[in-house]
């Protein structure tokens, strides 16, 4: 009975051990008998969806920054409404229902002990018509007057171009139809440097948005909107340092904190007034990089990211306009082709001419110098390309980029260049020492075999932004087919095949041309998908 409090020219929420403040059903007013607070809200609501319908159900959770909070009321009403809808249960001694309109339509606090999270869940009413609704709190920290927050996330493509900055994925998508868009939107204010920033989009972990001076991971200002230990959303701002995960860092001035997730669609909305930190920026309106990032979570902890994309150009995102992704530089483009030519076509032709035909003519002299020759011409070629390849790829990066596959590309380099250097001071065919040779040539073109495949690997999932990574299914398709044709070809070299000797070699020619075939049709559908990555 709030007439029981013994000092009552405080705060009810503070005075009073169990406040049933009902007086505060309609306007929400806690009597403070004080102006509320207007700097940032030290806390933030979230619910773990972001639509629903009749009856459904809905979990919010009030979260604390690093400030307790004592007093609390939570609604939910229509938006612009007046009166609460809907019944709430809570579990929990620190919370209770609060009966408003006849019924549990409120949440408030039954002491004034210090919280850091109150979790209550929100049953929507049966009644037909019911639009949005807004999750409304009223509450107070250690004595500081009542802040007021109201939690309603609705993000769309509204305004783009003409009061916002927005970039998307795939290009003009609209989060507020499509489901499975990417979207962050960028609006700065007139009066002051607060920048409203939204993000949303299918997610099983997290969803995180950066601003670069660059377009490589690295001294990024960056904001991630995931999944915390507990399953909830929550908004944490973090600083990279290099291709690791990113060093989480004080959430700063912030506030308007609105996340919610449903159908694993994340989405986060806030109000930021700090400044964008990252090199060589000198205000909130410096251009910038953009970059989106999605991935999964463990007990809070982001993990890698699965897909990112990147804005094209720098942006002014006081000056809004709409955003295209960004292409692979050309000379990228020329690097992976180059790459995938070399240890797709000549490579394992080269490879294959050594050993499979060397011994198709019966030591006939003239055929030994054609298949050598052969063997020679394509290597020279493999190695010219990987060597061209690798200048191009560090000419454009300036240093190390793309976590293993620099380290796997210059080991495969060193290796694929000392090969022919160490083929040209070989010992005679009949020297007694030839087989030292022979073995250590055979396991080091192995070696640059698989090296070269992890580091395509590698590089193809650092462009390759599809959801289904369809590039990646495509390359170990290619791997399965080499494999299964040099297993063939290895059985039919070693087997004591009976039958003319014409018949024999129809058989290994079928093989090798098939082989090509194949690995052409291969190398061509990569090619098409780096040329639009």
């Amino acid at each position: 009975n709030d007439t029981n409090c013994s000092e009552p020219e405080l705060a009810v929420f503070l005075c009073c051990k169990n406040t049933l403040v009902t007086e505060a059903c309609d306007d929400m007013a806690p009597q403070h008998f004080v102006t509320a607070q207007q700097s940032p809200a030290p806390f933030s609501v979230t619910a773990d969806r972001s639509s629903f319908k009749e009856g459904d159900e809905i979990t919010v959770r009030l979260l604390a920054d690093s400030t307790p909070f004592i007093g609390f009321m939570l609604q939910a009403r229509a938006v612009n409404g007046s009166s609460p809808l809907g019944v709430f249960t809570v579990t929990g001694g620190e919370a209770q229902l609060l009966t408003c309109n006849g019924q549990p339509s409120a949440v408030s606090h039954t002491s004034a002990s210090a919280k850091l999270s109150i979790q209550g869940t929100w049953r929507a009413p049966t009644s037909d018509g019911l639009n949005s609704i807004q999750f409304r709190l009223k509450s107070t920290f250690n004595g500081e007057p009542p802040l007021n927050m109201i939690f309603s996330l609705s993000i769309s493509s509204a305004g783009c171009g003409s009061s916002k900055v927005c970039f998307r994925q795939p290009l003009n998508c609209d989060p507020g139809v499509s489901p499975d868009c990417y979207f962050l939107s960028a609006m700065t204010s007139t009066r002051d440097t607060a920048i409203h920033l939204e993000m949303t989009g299918p997610s099983d972990g997290y969803i995180a948005i950066g601003f670069s001076d660059d377009q490589m991971m690295g001294n990024d200002d960056i904001f991630i909107c995931g999944r915390d230990s507990n399953g909830f959303i929550q908004l944490q701002h973090a600083y990279s340092t290099g291709r690791r995960r990113p060093d989480i860092v004080p959430l700063g001035n912030v506030s308007d904190v609105k996340s919610s997730m449903q159908d694993d669609i994340i989405s986060c909305s806030f109000t930021t007034r700090s400044p964008i930190s990252i090199p060589r920026s000198v205000r909130s309106s410096s251009p910038y990089y953009l970059m989106f990032a999605h991935g999964p979570t463990s007990n809070g902890e982001i993990g890698h990211h699965t897909s990112t994309f990147l804005s094209d150009t720098k942006m002014d995102i006081s000056r809004p306009r709409g955003i295209t992704n960004a292409i692979q530089p050309p000379i990228i483009k020329a690097h992976g082709a180059l790459m995938l030519i070399a240890w797709m076509t000549t490579g394992s032709l080269g490879m294959i001419t050594a050993r499979y035909l060397k011994g198709v003519a019966n030591g006939k002299e003239c055929w030994h110098d054609v298949w050598f020759l052969v063997h020679v011409f394509l290597m020279t070629l493999t190695v010219a390309a990987t060597i061209i390849a690798f200048i191009l790829s560090f000419s454009h990066v300036r240093g190390w980029s793309g976590g293993a596959h620099p380290v796997l590309g210059c080991v495969m380099m060193i290796l694929a260049f000392f090969q022919p250097i160490v083929a040209m001071f070989r010992c005679g065919p009949h020297h007694r020492w030839r087989f030292l040779f022979n073995w250590s040539h055979a396991l080091n073109a192995v070696a640059i075999k698989v090296l070269a495949v992890v580091a395509i690997f590698t590089g193809l999932s650092l462009i390759d932004s599809s959801e289904d990574k369809w590039l990646l299914k495509v390359m170990g398709g290619f791997v399965g087919w080499e494999a299964t044709l040099y297993i063939l070809l290895d059985v039919h070299m070693r087997c004591k095949c009976s039958g003319e000797r014409k018949q024999i070699y129809n058989i290994k020619f079928r093989l090798m041309l098939s082989t090509i075939l194949g690995n052409m049709a291969f190398l061509g559908a990569l090619l098409v998908g780096i040329a639009m990555s």
